[in-house]
C-alpha cells in the first residue's frame, strides 16, 4: 500500500503542475478565503480519484469525455457571468469592499474540479495505477498530491487577494473562467483544438485591451484630483 501512496502523490503532484486545475485553483483563491477553496478541492480530489480508482480497478470502463468537456464548459461560463455580476454589485455598493462567501461556494469549486478533470490526464493517469497497484492506495496518494499541487496555486492566489484591488480580481477571475470554458467548448467537446486556440486567444488579447484602456482612463480620471492636491500643498505649505 505504501509504493502505491508515494507512486500515485509523485505521479499526480507533478501531472497536475501547470494543468487547467493549478489555474482553476488560483482563480478560485482571487475571489474567496483558501481555507474555503482548499476544502473544496480537497472534495473534489477524493470524488475524482475515488471514480478513477473505481474505473480502473474494479469497473476496466472509459468515460465518454465530450459530453463531460461540453458540461465543463458550460459551467464555467456560468461561473464567468456569476463572478462578473458579483463585482458589479460590490462596485456599486457604497460599503467597504468585503470577501463575500456565497452560500454554496464549495459545491460550486467542487463540481467545476470534478467537470475539469473527469477525462483529465491525472484522471487517466490514476485510472492505470489502480489497474495494477494497490486501489486504496492509489486514492489516498492520489488525493494528497493533487492537494498539495493545487494547494500551491492557492497560496500564490491568495497573495494576490492582498495585493490587488477587489474589483480588478473579480474582474479577473471572471474573464479566466470564461477562457476555460471556452477553451473546453471547442477543444473538448467539439474537439477544434485550433479554432480553440484561435478564440482563447482572441478573448484574452480583448480583455488585455480592454484592461489597458480602463487602466490608462482610470490615471487620466484622477491626474486632476493629484494636480488640485499639490497645488493646495504648496499653498498651504503642508
Amino acid at each position: 500500500m505504501l509504493p502505491a501512496v508515494l507512486v500515485s502523490l509523485v505521479v499526480v503532484f507533478f501531472a497536475e503542475l501547470g494543468d487547467k486545475s493549478q489555474l482553476i485553483a488560483m482563480t478560485y483563491s482571487l475571489r474567496h478565503r483558501w481555507w474555503v477553496v482548499l476544502s473544496g478541492v480537497g472534495i473534489a480530489a477524493m470524488l475524482v480519484h475515488g471514480l478513477s480508482v473505481a474505473i480502473g480497478h474494479f469497473l476496466g470502463l472509459t468515460l465518454p469525455q465530450r459530453p463531460i468537456a461540453f458540461a465543463a464548459a458550460i459551467a464555467f461560463l456560468l461561473f464567468a457571468v456569476w463572478t462578473w455580476r458579483e463585482g458589479r454589485d460590490d462596485g456599486d455598493s457604497d460599503e467597504e469592499p468585503r470577501i463575500a462567501e456565497p452560500r454554496f461556494v464549495v459545491v460550486a469549486i467542487v463540481s467545476s474540479f470534478v467537470l475539469a478533470e473527469l477525462g483529465d490526464k491525472t484522471m487517466l493517469a490514476t485510472v492505470a495505477l489502480a489497474s495494477d497497484r494497490n486501489w486504496l492506495g492509489v486514492w489516498i496518494g492520489a488525493t494528497i498530491g493533487m492537494v498539495i499541487a493545487d494547494g500551491v496555486a492557492i497560496a500564490v492566489g491568495a497573495l494576490l487577494h492582498k495585493r490587488l484591488p477587489e474589483r480588478f480580481l473579480h474582474a479577473l477571475a471572471s474573464v479566466l473562467f470564461l477562457l476555460f470554458g471556452l477553451f473546453l467548448l471547442f477543444d473538448g467537446a467539439l474537439g477544434m483544438r485550433w479554432v480553440a486556440l484561435g478564440v482563447t486567444g482572441a478573448t484574452a488579447l480583448t480583455a488585455l485591451v480592454i484592461a489597458v484602456v480602463v487602466w490608462r482612463r482610470h490615471r487620466r480620471n484622477l491626474s486632476p484630483v493629484r494636480d488640485r492636491t499639490d497645488t493646495c500643498r504648496s499653498a498651504t505649505g503642508y
